[in-house]
């Protein structure tokens, strides 16, 4: 079993499942979970013509953004790990295209020992919000969308828009602009603190984060979605992963705080950064 299992083990398994709970609980009883038929017909369109990503969605967990599962894909242009897969019929993970210093961060994070600053209720940061299991509501006007994570109630806003905001305050989320690729919406995001991990499995980031995500909305039950991670100070070159997400009009949006019933945290499975604003990587 790999170390950064291991990790996924004590960092994500309580945050998945306590993420899990409120998507499940949107007004299903334990004998009712049973995935309801997905809404058909075709895309919405806004005013002007443009596609209409408005909705609750659900989005594949993807813990590890090297590995197969479902509805989503790593970037299969990239080698295969040699690592057998645990599951001996699934497929292979793939190798990312790190740096000497991004393979270096990779090696010696462990989570266990070293602390997930999630474990503090930190930002998870725009990739690894994307990544968790928790439903998504995306609101749309003609200058901006917006985002709206349930888990830790968070936000996040896109501006229709060709140029960055000129604000020299990185963060973790990062600033986005969106604009349109004929009907697939594309964001751009920039601007990183270089604080986050990209998935529980902590693939490292730096501050040269750079992050391409389009949006398709293929039918009125689904959005294709790709996302594309380009930071050269930890990748050679850029690398992308593509999901699926549905259109969950049976749920509604729950208020969500960290601090409830955390027990990895709490119980000591996994700990704390000492400093939970330290970059990853400085003294």
């Amino acid at each position: 079993m790999s170390k950064h299992f291991i990790n996924w083990i004590a960092t994500g398994a309580l945050l998945a499942a306590v993420a899990v709970i409120p998507a499940y609980g949107q007004g299903q009883g334990a004998a009712t979970r049973r995935q309801p038929q997905t809404p058909t017909g075709p895309a919405p369109k806004m005013p002007d013509g443009k596609p209409d990503f408005s909705g609750l969605w659900e989005r594949p967990y993807t813990p590890d953004m090297t590995a197969y599962g479902r509805n989503q894909t790593p970037d299969e242009s990239l080698p295969d790990d040699p690592t057998p897969p645990r599951n001996p019929n699934g497929k292979h993970n793939k190798l990312l295209p790190f740096t000497a210093k991004g393979k270096a961060m990779w090696d010696a994070y462990d989570a266990a020992t070293n602390g997930d600053y999630t474990g503090s209720c930190m930002p998870f940061g725009l990739v690894r919000s994307v990544n968790s299991p928790d439903p998504l509501q995306i609101m749309q006007n003609a200058g901006y969308l917006g985002f709206l994570w349930e888990q830790n109630t968070w936000f996040h806003l896109a501006k229709f828009t060709n140029q960055h905001s000129k604000s020299t305050t990185p963060t973790w989320f990062g600033d986005t602009i969106a604009r349109w690729d004929g009907d697939t919406l594309v964001l751009d995001s920039t601007n990183f603190n270089g604080r986050i991990r990209l998935d529980t499995n902590g693939h490292p980031t730096s501050d040269k984060l750079h992050v391409i995500e389009r949006y398709t909305r293929t039918d009125l039950g689904h959005i294709a979605y790709e996302i594309t991670i380009d930071d050269p100070e930890f990748y050679t070159k850029p690398w992308k992963n593509t999901r699926t997400f549905t259109l969950r009009p049976d749920w509604e949006i729950m208020e969500y705080s960290c601090e409830e019933n955390n027990k990895d945290f709490f119980e000591g499975h996994i700990k704390a950064t000492q400093n939970p604003n330290r970059v990853p990587g400085s003294k």
